[in-house]
C-alpha cells in the first residue's frame, strides 16, 4: 500500500450527500477478483449518458476537475453495501482523499486499507469548501487543497485551514503504507519461528 504523509491535489467537488456503494462503483463492475482497474467504471451511471459519452453536467467530468485527487462530498458518503471494491475504484481513480461531514463506517474503515483518508470536517467547513470549489470554477480554475497526515490538517492557499482527527494506529498504518497484510508481514520472523517450533513447514509464495 502507497504510504501517505502529505498531499496536494486538484478538489473535484461531488454536491451530494447520501453517496452510496453502489453508485460509486454499480454491481456489474464487481466481477474482477483484482483491486486495479476499477476507476474506469467510477461513478458508471452518473458519468456516462446512455450511449457511452462522458455526461458533461456531472461534477467529475468538468474541466475544474480534471486531474483531480481529493473529493469533496457531502453528508453519508460511501452508504449502502460494504463493497470494498468502492475505495478500490477511488483509489485506482487517483483520489487519495475524500472530505465530508460523514461518512458509513464500513466505507469509513475500508478507506484505510486503501491508502486514502477519509476526513471528516463539520457542515459549515464543507459548505465553505464548496464555495470556495465554485468560486475557483467559476473564474475559470481549479480548487487545491493539502492534506497533512503528520499534522492532521487540511488547508488551503487561501487562509482556510482545520484539524481533523484520526485514530493513531489507523495515521501510523498510512504514514508507514501498512495494510493488514503489511503489518502481519512485519512478524514474518515470529510467524515462521512458531511454524518451525510446531513442526510446521512454512508455507511461502
Amino acid at each position: 500500500m502507497q504510504p501517505f504523509t502529505t498531499h496536494t491535489g486538484i478538489v473535484a467537488a461531488l454536491d451530494r450527500a447520501n453517496v452510496d456503494t453502489d453508485q460509486i462503483i454499480p454491481k456489474q463492475f464487481l466481477k474482477r477478483i483484482e483491486r486495479t482497474g476499477f476507476g474506469q467504471f467510477l461513478f458508471w451511471d452518473w458519468r456516462f449518458l446512455p450511449d457511452g459519452a462522458p455526461d458533461p453536467a456531472f461534477e467529475l467530468n468538468r474541466a475544474e476537475s480534471a486531474g483531480a485527487s481529493i473529493l469533496l462530498a457531502r453528508r453519508n458518503f460511501g452508504c449502502g453495501s460494504s463493497r470494498e471494491h468502492a475505495p478500490w475504484a477511488l483509489a485506482d481513480y487517483g483520489f487519495r482523499a475524500v472530505i465530508a461531514p460523514t461518512f458509513a463506517d464500513i466505507f469509513f474503515n475500508n478507506c484505510f486499507q486503501n491508502g486514502m483518508v477519509p476526513i471528516r470536517l463539520d457542515e459549515a467547513d464543507v459548505a465553505e469548501l464548496f464555495r470556495r470549489a465554485a468560486a475557483a470554477a467559476v473564474a475559470g480554475g481549479q480548487y487545491r487543497m493539502h492534506v497533512d497526515l503528520r499534522a492532521c490538517t487540511v488547508s488551503d492557499d487561501a487562509g482556510f485551514s482545520r484539524p481533523f482527527t484520526v485514530d493513531p494506529f489507523r495515521r501510523q498504518c498510512l504514514l508507514e503504507g501498512l495494510d493488514d497484510i503489511g503489518l502481519s508481514l512485519q512478524h514474518d520472523a515470529a510467524i515462521t519461528a512458531w511454524e518451525v517450533a510446531h513442526g510446521l513447514a512454512p508455507v511461502r509464495a
